[in-house]
């Protein structure tokens, strides 16, 4: 599905020696490298303020951390996503409360969000699914409107623009009040272990989360907040800040790779690509609204499965992100779900089929992995 050992070719050089720079220094954790790499971070996405932190989930769960949610709070979220978003909810003993999400972008529906809006609820965690932004402007309106934080989760989006109706142009994750993401290999901006980050422009909060992802010290031994140990080490940024001035470049070598599987599929019946919601139309040269972290197709004959299978005998990677709707999982079953409220969702974990998606694809890939599937399906 990825192709780190190619990607790695291309920073080889500067990886290897800064990291035997950290390894003769010994500036493990909190080294230059990692306030190195917050700054250029925080100039590339715009924000103030960026505090690194040890993963994605962390990232998630120290902001929530630090906007001072309370056992019994409502969090609202997308019901079809990765099990992060809902674990550190549940974990901060907060109420998840899923909903459902659009059938062509996968992302949250904003009258679902509507809906399950009561007076208990205190925040709203969009998902910016698969590389593109959720309706941010719709997002942040309602939150206005009923007093809530926003927090983004921004795991698979990073590098993503959202042009919001009024023609600014704001980077994924900057948009709300706290936005988080995930280093993790396979992301657009992997290290080479676990990272991750928090984003906001709110100085107050920002030293909060600085707090909370180092024991709650300011100074050392002296804990001001209930904190816990997140931190980004030192070799982590050093791959990251290598590939940081690269990540535009990347995410545009994934675009040309959607590009070139959605022409190969065009006409397909029962194959339905990606949609890119353009909200750039008519601004920008280039459509920089999604930067696939993930290519998934919805496979609408039924098939989906034994595609799958065929693809397994064939050698080619495939995912299947999601197969079960977070509202069944055995973890965050609740009586309060009502299936009728989720048609979308029970649809597509039987639908949707991710190919693989990287920098390194080439046509003679794209070309091999799209015939395979046309055959099937249409076999």
């Amino acid at each position: 599905m990825v192709d780190l050992g190619g990607q790695y070719q291309e920073i080889k050089d500067q990886v290897n020696s800064s990291i035997s720079q950290i390894l003769e220094t010994s500036a493990f954790i909190n080294g230059p490298e990692v306030h190195a790499f917050q700054k250029e971070l925080e100039e590339y996405l715009q924000v103030k303020h960026v505090i690194p932190c040890a993963n994605g989930t962390d990232a998630l769960q120290i902001a929530m951390m630090g906007l001072g949610l309370k056992p019994g709070d409502e969090v609202i979220t997308a019901d079809f996503t990765f099990a992060a978003t809902v674990e550190v909810i549940a974990l901060l003993q907060l109420t998840p409360v899923l909903v459902d999400v659009y059938p062509d972008t996968f992302n949250i529906n904003i009258e679902a969000i509507e809906k399950a809006i009561t007076p208990k609820t205190k925040a709203i965690v969009p998902v910016h699914l698969f590389g593109q932004c959720a309706n941010m402007d719709a997002i942040l309106e309602l939150a206005k409107k009923h007093d809530l934080f926003v927090i983004e989760d921004n795991a698979q989006a990073i590098g993503a623009r959202y042009y919001s109706a009024d023609g600014t142009k704001q980077m994924a994750g900057s948009m709300g009040h706290v936005g988080a993401t995930s280093f993790f290999p396979s992301k657009n901006l992997g290290c080479y272990g676990d990272g991750g980050a928090i984003f906001t422009n709110d100085d107050e909060l920002a030293h909060t989360l600085r707090g909370i992802v180092n024991h709650g010290m300011y100074e050392r031994y002296h804990h001001d907040v209930v904190g816990v140990n997140s931190r980004l080490d030192s070799i982590q940024a050093a791959v990251l800040r290598a590939k940081l001035p690269r990540l535009d470049g990347y995410c545009e070598a994934r675009r040309n790779a959607a590009r070139a599987y959605s022409k190969a599929f065009e006409g397909q019946e029962h194959i339905i690509t990606p949609v890119t919601v353009n909200n750039c139309e008519g601004i920008c040269d280039v459509c920089d609204c999604h930067v696939f972290h993930q290519y998934t197709l919805k496979i609408t004959n039924g098939k989906r499965d034994e595609l799958a299978q065929f693809l397994a005998k064939n050698e080619v990677p495939f995912g299947v992100y999601y197969p079960i709707p977070l509202h069944k999982q055995k973890a965050y079953e609740d009586d309060r779900y009502n299936e009728a409220d989720f048609p979308v969702t029970n649809q597509l974990v039987k639908e949707v089929i991710s190919l693989p998606m990287h920098t390194e694809l080439d046509d003679e890939q794209i070309n091999h992995i799209t015939q395979l599937v046309i055959g099937f399906v249409n076999g």
